[in-house]
């Protein structure tokens, strides 16, 4: 990123992209584009949003992405096997030549972002090349890989930001006059967004856009199990080999501006009540009579005064904020910039879950992150668990730890739009 405080001269070599030969769905062998589309695995909200999806199309993407089986290795390798099916019956084919793709998604209140998606040279977060925002799971890395493993095969793209610097030489002009063309495909997701691919493959343009781009580093806005996965996967394989590569979507955020939403925590196995008879006499508690937009605004209210949460599950919201400052300084470590010590996810994880409630972050068993709101809820209801909703923290924030080699507590951001899974995948034999 070419951002004021920091120079990309200070990386030791700039982003790497390489063009592949993408394998699409035929239009003619499925019911529609959109019915064979995804959120990335990790939004799926499971398992509502899975069964919704396979109903969709015998074809849809997240019986690759989520295959459903007894064990993770009959997973995999269900997976493995749908994919080789879907190649041998025509259903997914590879482009002739390689190419980068430009991906265009629109809304209807006027939201438009364009990007390249193609392959892109991993490194180390010590390269400063491509930066994490974000602490990672090990155990959905361990999962991702075995899918990659068994699949051999990108399925969907990471999303990456970039800041480019406006010049006529820059990557976002060959996007721009590529848009212009007729496009291998255009479909309306139900979520009512708008998808376009081009495939660029002239030479001059694909070194225009690797000569522009290897100037620049990147911020992980989606996708940091994907990149730690990309990273396992290639210290496994001897250099040179197609691991050393992985699918990613860059967008120049100097252009196209992401969105930063909150992703919400869903603790299985404590009521709200017990999660407030916990905080007594260590945060305020106010208890809400109001639907949910009134009550996020509030909490967006709470947020800027300091560390704020909504909890629901009850039929109910509780805002919780003002914590005990001789609580945070107990927990929260006290060697990390001031940024990160008074982050919302940092007091959520290393105050109330590690000390309040002691649930494990990294435990599926007792908490689930989720990005949609409602769904937060009304899981939580259903179950007689507690949601614990965050307000969504400001990019610049994101971008400046990034830069200093911190990262923030896991599933703190939610970047978007996201790309869709399942418009272009990479074969790693091909």
């Amino acid at each position: 990123m070419n951002t004021a405080g920091h120079s990309e001269a200070t990386a030791r070599r700039g982003l790497e992209l390489t063009p592949f030969r993408g394998l699409r769905y035929d239009p003619d062998r499925v019911g529609s584009l959109a019915a064979v589309t995804s959120p990335p695995y990790d939004v799926v909200v499971r398992p509502d949003g899975l069964y919704h999806l396979q109903s969709n199309d015998p074809h849809n993407i997240v019986r690759l992405i989520l295959p459903q089986a007894a064990t993770p290795a009959a997973r995999n390798e269900q997976a493995a096997a749908t994919l080789r099916h879907w190649l041998s019956e025509g259903v997914l084919a590879a482009d002739p030549v390689p190419g980068l793709y430009v991906y265009e998604q629109r809304d209807g209140a006027g939201m438009l972002q364009r990007g390249i998606i193609g392959a892109l040279r991993v490194s180390d977060p010590a390269d400063q090349v491509v930066l994490p925002h974000e602490d990672v799971m090990p155990h959905v890395i361990a999962d991702r890989a075995a899918l990659m493993r068994a699949t051999s095969a990108n399925l969907e793209p990471l999303l990456l930001t970039y800041r480019g610097n406006g010049t006529a030489a820059d990557t976002t002009t060959v996007v721009e006059r590529t848009a212009e063309q007729e496009p291998l495909f255009s479909t309306t997701t139900e979520d009512g967004y708008s998808h376009r691919l081009w495939s660029i493959t002239d030479p001059a343009d694909v070194a225009r856009i690797q000569s522009d781009l290897s100037r620049h580093q990147a911020l992980i806005a989606d996708g940091h199990h994907r990149w730690a996965t990309y990273r396992r996967l290639r210290a496994e394989h001897p250099s040179p080999s197609p691991w050393d590569y992985g699918l990613v979507l860059l967008v120049d955020t100097a252009r196209y501006p992401l969105r930063v939403r909150a992703i919400h925590r869903l603790l299985h196995g404590l009521p709200v009540t017990d999660a407030l008879a916990a905080l007594d006499g260590l945060f305020r508690v106010r208890h809400l009579h109001s639907p949910l937009p009134e009550a996020l605004e509030v909490l967006a209210d709470a947020a800027c005064a300091g560390n704020a949460f909504l909890l629901a599950g009850d039929g109910a919201f509780h805002l919780v904020d003002r914590p005990d400052p001789d609580l945070l300084a107990r927990t929260i470590p006290a060697d990390r910039p001031a940024a990160w010590r008074t982050l919302d996810a940092t007091v959520l994880h290393a105050t109330l879950l590690d000390h309040v409630w002691h649930i494990p972050e990294d435990d599926p068993a007792r908490i689930a992150y989720i990005h949609d709101t409602a769904a937060t809820v009304r899981k939580a209801e259903r179950d007689g668990g507690t949601a614990v909703l965050m307000h969504p923290v400001r990019e610049e924030v994101v971008r400046d730890l990034a830069r200093q080699g911190v990262t923030m507590p896991r599933k703190s951001t939610s970047f978007g739009p996201k790309p869709a899974s399942g418009l272009v995948l990479r074969a790693l034999d091909l």
